[in-house]
């Protein structure tokens, strides 16, 4: 189930960019859910676990992925971290949405991102009300932020 804390939390991953340097390992980009975030999100391909091709960029390390791109694969390898969705756009929402129906998923967040119109399940941390579509879930947000 995902859940969402709102606000200042303790023990987040903040900076996924120096995190993602720093831990990444190459079995990460190899996967398919890595694969298709990379296609849909940054437009680009995975060539290798270190070589991605970007329609803008050309060949590019993985460490060049954006930062939303970069937050959702370590949300999916290291289960148990907090990664502040801050980092994401709204084009990554389906996917958090995604990882939040197949694993327990935790995430921060310091504003209200758009899941879209479809119904859902997201506990909100802060209240632990379970929120189920963007109304309620706005509603619920903006007490927090």
């Amino acid at each position: 189930m995902l859940k969402i804390y709102f606000g200042e939390m303790e023990n987040v991953i903040h900076n996924v960019d120096i995190y993602f340097k720093n831990q990444m390992e190459p079995s990460w980009l190899e996967d398919d859910f890595a694969r298709r975030v990379i296609e849909d999100v940054d437009k680009s391909k995975v060539q290798s676990a270190y070589s991605i091709e970007s329609p803008v960029l050309g060949l590019i390390p993985p460490t060049r992925l954006s930062g939303g791109t970069k937050a959702l694969i370590i949300m999916k390898n290291v289960p148990g971290e907090v990664v502040n969705a801050s980092n994401c756009g709204d084009n990554c929402a389906k996917w958090i949405l995604s990882l939040g129906g197949q694993m327990n998923l935790t995430i921060n967040l310091h504003h209200i991102m758009n899941f879209g119109t479809g119904d859902f399940e997201i506990e909100i941390l802060n209240s632990h009300r379970i929120v189920h579509n963007m109304e309620e879930f706005f509603w619920e947000a903006t007490e927090f932020i």
